[in-house]
């Protein structure tokens, strides 16, 4: 075994490969850019090498500059991670040049699954089960119309050399292939450079299962099972679990046989993954391999006892696989879900900022965090915006998911928005509990996982209550540190003499503006909303929980104040809202709601087609903003004229900057 090892990636996963390097004696060192200087990554590791700016492109996609680090400090491996240079063969070809050891498999093993195409054609030459349908060289539109009349319909046109969705086409009848596959190629040759297709049948509500494959140099080759990821939204990932609740065993079995046989196929030595489709029949068929760890890899180490990473590390080191593959077991069920800085309610925009406030479940048998970054921590815009991963086991599948509702209800994120309220509700959606989430299903049914636009009315009183508390908790705190604080009249408590005390609370749920007068002081009120009065009785707020009786019944929540957000959950879902000190109408040159184009989110301005004095339709784009690797179209709110462009190409802006404005 090597003696030092560095992990050239950033946040969870390297601080992941860390602890188990640490575990294992191995000196471990890390790089990290501008951005990340002051990074949980940066701190765990023995020692740490800036190797450029904040763009992946400036450091963490440097392997040069990587390679120079590991020269430089002695490190004798180099551990990719997942995502940046993982997958990259000339990467591990350098590694390899430079008298490193590359934790990974060879830059030939991954040259042969860089084509869609090829690798099918790999793959069915060894047996291994694939999509019916074309990956020809002959690309005529009159030869693929003939292989699509052939494959029959549903048929499914796809990039390639593609990914992420991009230059795919679902096509279900003969006469609409000619305009998809047009669209098709466009659409390739802008994203990819090269517009070759591939044809393969349409799988109506699959199931997306792929199977954990190790490999070392010595000539053996096992799986360690498998993991349902078919719970998708736009082929991103939301959920993962082992094992799979659709396989039978006879179907594990199968599907483990191939998957082990797909990685002798290309002499691969380590790590992967082999993903299939499968078919509501049990027809499965070989999609990729993805020659890396993967993000969801802790259900497997969970169900199997197993450490991946030291797997990874021990076969890179040239020794054979720890185990035979009928001494591999599984027990329990696992279940993964990835918490996020983004907004659901706004098409999942991504978020960054300062967590404020990062509380998560504490790890146990039967939790397991995975996070880069803690409390106070910045999530940058130059980066994927995750926080941490949840996983959780225990001995069923049921009993997993009561595990990951608690552990998700004891989450809170203050800062920028977060996904957690939608991965409670989709772990409570009958079909996640019930097992029949196909791949399609979240896309299709997006709605029914969104917070709905009406907040149930008990939450709702219970954040006006915990807001009440909070101001006599701080009213008594100033009345203590008065001149004279047994003065009735230095507590501001709602208390009035002869009459009780009226206050108005205003809270925004989203836009929506939620209005209450409330009467009384001390955990005792009288709430008015909607012409309706509630009535406020034996409320206390210690430890995070606050007990109170609604109109006689008794209810418990969770319940937080974060700045101006009070956030309540109620055992099944969280509601947070946003206290409304006033702000609005405060006038200014920057009033009014619809003359304003701000930025959603920090990033860096690219593009600016707007100018002072030009006439704007209604969604024509103004700026264009790049942040959390994508880039964001900011519209006209309204026909008009542009008074004012703020911003320029190349400017880094922060979030709700105002960077143009249209004529009052």
């Amino acid at each position: 075994m090597f003696d030092s090892l560095l992990i050239a990636n950033r946040g969870e996963i390297a601080c992941r490969v860390i602890r188990t390097a640490r575990r294992l004696g191995l000196r471990t060192v890390a790089v990290f850019s501008e951005a990340d200087a002051d990074a949980q990554h940066v701190r765990l590791a023995d020692e740490a090498h800036c190797i450029g700016g904040p763009r992946p492109q400036d450091s963490y996609l440097r392997g040069e500059a990587i390679l120079e680090v590991a020269r430089k400090t002695g490190a004798q491996a180099i551990h990719p991670g997942y995502g940046f240079l993982s997958e990259n063969a000339d990467f591990a070809d350098a590694v390899q040049a430079a008298g490193r050891v590359f934790v990974g498999p060879s830059g030939a093993s991954m040259r042969k699954m860089g084509s869609k195409a090829g690798a099918k054609e790999l793959m069915a030459a060894a047996g291994v089960p694939v999509v019916p349908g074309y990956t020809g060289e002959d690309q005529s539109p009159e030869r693929l119309q003939r292989e699509a009349d052939r494959i029959g319909y549903p048929l499914m046109i796809k990039a390639a050399h593609g990914g992420g969705g991009k230059g795919m086409r679902i096509v279900r009848a003969s006469g609409e292939f000619a305009a998809h596959l047009d669209s098709c190629r466009r659409e390739a040759l802008n994203a990819f450079g090269r517009d070759r297709v591939l044809l393969e049948r349409y799988i109506e509500h699959p199931r997306h299962i792929e199977i954990q494959v190790f490999a070392d140099h010595h000539g053996g080759a096992l799986h360690l099972g498998e993991r349902e990821c078919s719970a998708q939204r736009r082929y991103q990932k939301v959920l993962e679990e082992s094992p799979s609740p659709f396989l039978t065993p006879e179907l594990r079995a199968a599907m483990g046989a191939a998957a082990v046989q797909a990685a002798r196929a290309i002499d691969y030595a380590n790590a992967g993954t082999v993903e299939f489709i499968v078919a509501p029949s049990g027809e499965f068929f070989f999609m990729e391999i993805n020659t890396r760890l993967q993000v969801e890899h802790p259900v497997t180490e969970l169900v199997t006892g197993l450490d991946l990473v030291e797997w990874q590390l021990r076969i890179a080191a040239g020794e054979p696989l720890p185990l035979a593959q009928e001494a591999i077991a599984q027990r329990g069920h696992a279940i993964e879900v990835r918490l996020y800085a983004e907004d659901p309610e706004a098409g999942f925009l991504p978020g960054s900022g300062t967590l404020k406030t990062l509380r998560l479940p504490p790890p146990s048998r039967h939790v397991r965090i995975d996070a880069g970054v803690v409390e106070g921590d910045t999530v940058t815009i130059f980066y994927d915006p995750m926080i941490a991963k949840l996983i959780v086991w225990d001995e069923d599948r049921p009993r997993a998911l009561a595990r990951l509702r608690e552990a998700l209800a004891q989450c809170r994120i203050a800062g920028p928005k977060s996904n957690v309220a939608f991965l409670e509700r989709l772990v409570r959606h009958p079909a996640v509990v019930e097992a029949r989430i196909d791949t399609g299903y979240l896309d299709r049914h997006l709605d029914e996982f969104l917070a709905p636009a009406t907040p149930e009315p008990s939450a709702v009183l219970a954040a006006a209550c915990a807001c009440l508390l909070a101001q006599e908790t701080a009213a008594g705190a100033a009345a203590a540190a008065s001149p004279d604080p047994t003065s009735p009249w230095a507590l501001a408590d709602g208390w009035r003499l002869g009459h009780a005390g009226a206050r108005r609370l205003h809270l925004l749920h989203g836009e929506a503006r939620i209005e209450l007068r409330a009467h009384g002081h001390g955990g005792h009120y009288r709430l008015l909303r909607d012409g309706q009065t509630h009535a406020i009785d034996g409320a206390r707020w210690q430890d995070g929980v606050l007990s109170l009786r609604i109109d006689g019944a008794m209810r418990r929540f969770r319940a937080d104040l974060d700045g101006d957000v009070v956030q309540v959950h109620d055992g099944r879902a969280r509601l947070a809202l946003r206290i409304d000190r006033g702000a609005r109408g405060s006038g200014g040159d920057e009033g009014g709601g619809d003359h304003r184009i701000r930025a959603p989110m920090p990033g860096r301005v690219v593009l600016v087609p707007g100018r002072p004095g030009q006439a704007v339709k209604a969604g024509e784009v103004v700026l264009v903003l790049e942040a959390m690797k994508m880039e964001l179209a900011l519209k006209a709110p309204r026909d008009g004229v542009l008074a004012e462009v703020r911003a320029a190409p190349g400017d880094f802006v922060d979030a709700d900057t105002v960077l143009a404005v249209l004529e009052a």
